[in-house]
């Protein structure tokens, strides 16, 4: 599939030009910026060898309510999820100030600025969430245990994705994944492989009720999950297709996800 047979009508991503989306200090006061108007707290949680790994978090989660969880940036040659994430909370400044939020804006930013999957100790974060002596996430347990959560949503790309696609980790009988996947197939189609990743695939989305046995290194969902997470979603758009559709994928997935919770709730 080649990625030009995908993209539907999609508006162009002008509000950030190709080249910052690995401007993590750039990047990172827009998130300020943001956190200004929706009067979130931002702080340090950990350092990655001189650079600020930071949570952003919500009045409504500061007091303690169940909140959503989104993450961004685990594997720094992954952009567009930073971008997107960040897209979706500049349009969302009302709902940030109202509703529970957790969200880290890019939990590796030495990846992000070299364009490299791994941190700055040539080290894959993402098998390493069950660690809680390593230097960023050992202090991402300290922050998140015990923490009350209704979803969390880990935003994430790759290489040889031939559309969207979706782990949903859940101990529910529902399965929301086609629905998600269908509303930002605006921007690009999902993945119509019936094996992805070595798992088995349903128009895009890989059912999870139960912790992988075979993984090299746990990943944040399932670590999430572990916590008492109830639901996890990792979301996948193809890093071979363009960055606009990418970034217009991303940020269509969060606005239906948190949607999608936040109606379950009430």
């Amino acid at each position: 599939m080649h990625p030009a047979d995908s993209t539907l009508k999609i508006e162009a991503v002008n509000w950030l030009p190709a080249h910052r989306s690995h401007d993590f200090p750039y990047l990172i006061g827009r998130w300020r910026r943001v956190a200004r108007e929706a009067r979130l707290e931002v702080r340090q949680f950990a350092e990655a060898e001189g650079l600020p790994v930071l949570a952003v978090e919500s009045r409504a989660a500061l007091k303690g309510e169940p909140l959503i969880y989104l993450s961004a940036g685990v594997h720094g040659d992954e952009s567009a999820p930073v971008c997107g994430l960040l897209s979706w909370a500049e349009e969302n400044i009302e709902l940030l100030r109202k509703k529970a939020f957790l969200i880290l804006p890019c939990v590796n930013p030495h990846g992000l600025i070299r364009n490299v999957r791994l941190d700055h100790r040539g080290m894959d974060i993402n098998r390493r969430f069950h660690l809680v002596d390593d230097e960023v996430c050992g202090p991402w347990h300290r922050m998140v245990n015990a923490r009350a959560m209704v979803a969390g949503i880990c935003l994430h790309e790759d290489y040889d994705a031939e559309g969207t696609y979706l782990y949903e980790l859940s101990g529910s009988r529902e399965v929301m994944g086609h629905d998600l996947l269908a509303a930002c197939a605006g921007a690009i189609k999902p993945d119509g492989r019936k094996m992805i990743e070595g798992r088995a695939a349903v128009n895009g989305v890989i059912r999870r009720k139960r912790f992988p046995k075979d993984l090299p290194g746990m990943p944040e969902a399932v670590v999430l999950h572990q916590l008492g997470c109830p639901l996890t979603l990792t979301f996948e758009t193809p890093s071979e297709f363009s960055l606009d559709a990418r970034i217009a994928a991303q940020r269509l997935f969060v606005e239906a996800a948190v949607a999608k919770v936040l109606s379950a709730e009430v």
